[in-house]
């Protein structure tokens, strides 16, 4: 049976109506997709919302990488109810805390990395990194990549490897960016394996003509999101672990999107073979609850001042509520294999996607690692330049007309559905793409 069910114009009147409220008091700012999708959610459930409309869509952005166990899981619902209606606030230890921080040290991403401090949002997380590596190293400096992204605040804005920082600046002193291996777009415009992976050659030179010799640590992400899904080769990472080494740098692992089974491992790391000292986690192990946390060596929490009382707390971090969210979310991971099931799901779609690359002009490549997923949409495969924001809008609203809710209004496509999706969800969703990319063709609107 189809997914989809489109009943009315997208968006309809009753999702016309509500953003015209909406919009009188709310700020600019909004996820890109949510303002250009224009409906307004009913309820969804594992890979479909439902507008107030009535129109059912497939979501394969999954809240970038939030949606891990697809909306409203029965057994998420039924863990968030019970305690909301027992304890939802404070920093008091819990019962719920308690097994989440235990489930968390089960699957710990190093022998050694273990203990956890809990938190709200990404960046928070981040930050909170940030500080401890300062105190475990008593250095300043941090050295990130291009195409990174670890969030909006200062600290971690400062580190952020796009332009999205133009108008905001002065940055934070200490910070120093290098190339990532993007091998689809190569910083050193080389071809791997034959760069030699020329980019770490030059992040060592980079930290040693830029910075001062006193680098608290290397932030990184094993797989960059907002980049574009990019999956460096495993040399990469592991060449990082190396340099962190020679400097006396804590090598800071930013999981945020990559962790719990979203690559098709526990961590993202897993496939570099590499162990962080410090971990940043957060996204989908919250379940759509806003819930972060670092993870760091044995010997690195202990650093003072973060390890003193409340030196690293904050005022949501490991509540009540927020920790049944998590420990629900960690136990439906592995009582339903989802680790497993993100490798299989993720090899069915990319497997499904890969004739596309020959099938239609404007593909240039489409990668995956689980349910880690890309596609590279571009004017010529030679140039390899993306499609104009023109085209890509086009793709994106002709997907929502015809239910499929996605990121294609990047030319870097990023795909993260749910780890719950089927391969019959997954078989819809290829079709939708293929009738939307064929109109491109046809009308040749794909050049504009």
């Amino acid at each position: 049976m189809k997914k989809v069910n489109i009943k009315t114009e997208i968006p309809g009147l009753k999702s016309r109506e509500l953003r015209a409220r909406e919009e009188k008091a709310i700020a600019p700012g909004l996820q890109r997709f949510a303002v250009m999708a224009g409906f307004v959610v009913d309820h969804a459930k594992g890979s479909t919302i439902t507008d107030v409309d009535g129109n059912t869509f497939i979501d394969i952005i999954g809240g970038i990488g939030v949606n891990g166990l697809g909306h409203s899981h029965p057994k998420f619902v039924e863990a968030v109810q019970k305690q909301v209606e027992k304890a939802s606030v404070g920093s008091f230890t819990s019962e719920p805390r308690v097994e989440l921080l235990e489930r968390l040290a089960e699957h710990r991403p190093a022998p050694k990395v273990y203990q956890t401090q809990l938190y709200s949002s990404g960046a928070e997380a981040v930050e909170s990194a940030l500080r401890l590596a300062k105190c475990h190293t008593g250095k300043y400096e941090f050295v990130s990549f291009w195409g990174g992204f670890h969030g909006k605040t200062m600290g971690v804005l400062s580190l952020m490897g796009s332009d999205f920082k133009e108008g905001l600046g002065p940055m934070v002193p200490g910070s120093h960016i290098a190339p990532y291996a993007n091998c689809y777009r190569c910083p050193m415009s080389l071809k791997y394996p034959s760069c030699g992976m020329a980019c770490l050659e030059m992040t060592r030179k980079q930290i040693k003509t830029n910075a001062t010799g006193r680098v608290a640590g290397i932030l990184v992400e094993p797989m960059q999101g907002t980049a574009g899904n990019v999956i460096p080769p495993k040399e990469f990472v592991a060449g990082l672990r190396s340099i962190a080494d020679e400097i006396g740098a804590l090598l800071i692992i930013d999981e945020m999107i990559t962790g719990f089974g979203r690559t098709g491992r526990y961590w993202g790391a897993e496939h570099s073979g590499v162990q962080g000292d410090i971990v940043t986690i957060g996204k989908q192990f919250g379940g759509g609850m806003p819930i972060s946390g670092v993870m760091a060596h044995e010997d690195v929490v202990q650093a003072k001042p973060w390890s003193n009382p409340s030196g690293s707390s904050s005022s949501y971090g490991g509540g009540p509520l927020a920790s049944a969210a998590g420990a629900a979310s960690l136990r439906i991971i592995d009582e339903e294999n989802l680790v497993e099931r993100s490798r299989r799901m993720g090899e069915y779609f990319l497997e499904k996607l890969a004739p596309m690359v020959d099938d239609f002009p404007f593909i240039g490549e489409v990668r995956g690692a689980g349910l880690f997923l890309a596609i590279e949409l571009v004017k010529d495969k030679k140039t390899k330049e993306p499609l104009s924001k023109t085209v890509t809008y086009q793709i994106f609203n002709e997907c929502v007309k015809r239910g499929l809710l996605t990121m294609s209004y990047d030319a870097k496509f990023r795909i993260q559905p749910a780890m719950t999706i089927d391969q019959e969800t997954i078989d819809e969703s290829v079709e939708i793409l293929r009738e939307v990319f064929a109109v491109l063709v046809k009308t040749n609107s794909w050049k504009n």
